[in-house]
């Protein structure tokens, strides 16, 4: 960490709090920049001294925003919103979203045929196994969702399958209506409970067998199905 940079972070009450516990104020002609406009934010922190604001949340540790001299933030600003408004700048703007839109739609169509490879249903169940890849891809896909499709740090293969079970957790399990003691491992214990139910219940459509119309999954289904075709309507 360089000189002109600290580290705080919030109290419960909001107050601003440093490396060794102590309550801090920052000085007077200092301003506060929320987290959210990164551009601006590297314009500030390149310039002079600041605060960068932490929270804890969950076993993440996530920006708050940054203090930071006033007036440094409002020339930063300045530069950034005039350099933002050149014609260069809209152009390249308008580049970048189609190259993340172009990626993001060969994604979308890679990780639907990976979560196809991990259903694997049998010849008759085709119909639902489509249905249940574009239900998951179209859950798990979305940037900014936070899924376990979103991460780069497992092969696309994992992430699939980690992303179908997830999905039948919540789609043929009561796992969002129970009631689970606050005991360290618990919560872990129930999932892997739920999982192995969930790969029970696909190897009835891998190995192509009578499905009840029962089933939890192939109610699930039909639901999807059903909005499926509303929306294409």
């Amino acid at each position: 960490m360089s000189q002109k940079e600290r580290i705080v972070r919030t109290g419960s009450n909001g107050a601003l709090i440093d490396e060794i516990g102590k309550v801090i104020t920052p000085p007077q002609d200092w301003a506060f920049l929320p987290a959210g406009d990164a551009g601006l934010t590297r314009k500030v922190t390149g310039v002079g001294a600041f605060w960068r604001v932490q929270a804890q949340m969950g076993r993440r540790v996530i920006s708050k925003g940054i203090w930071a001299p006033a007036t440094t933030i409002a020339q930063a600003r300045q530069e950034v919103e005039a350099l933002r408004a050149t014609d260069s700048y809209q152009k390249k703007l308008a580049g970048d979203r189609q190259r993340r839109a172009h990626k993001q739609t060969e994604y979308e169509q890679e990780f639907n045929l990976a979560v196809r490879a991990f259903l694997a249903f049998a010849p008759r169940h085709h119909v639902l196994e489509q249905a249940m890849a574009e239900a998951i891809t179209a859950h798990a896909i979305p940037v900014g969702s936070g899924t376990v499709a979103r991460t780069t740090m497992i092969p696309i293969e994992q992430r699939a399958a980690k992303a179908v079970i997830a999905w039948m957790r919540h789609q043929t399990t009561a796992y969002d209506t129970m009631s689970i003691a606050r005991i360290k491992g618990e919560r872990r214990e129930v999932r892997r409970m739920l999982a192995r139910r969930s790969h029970e219940l696909l190897r009835t459509y891998r190995e192509g067998g009578e499905i009840d119309p029962s089933c939890p999954l192939q109610r699930s289904l039909a639901q999807s199905l059903m909005v499926a075709d509303k929306s294409a309507a």
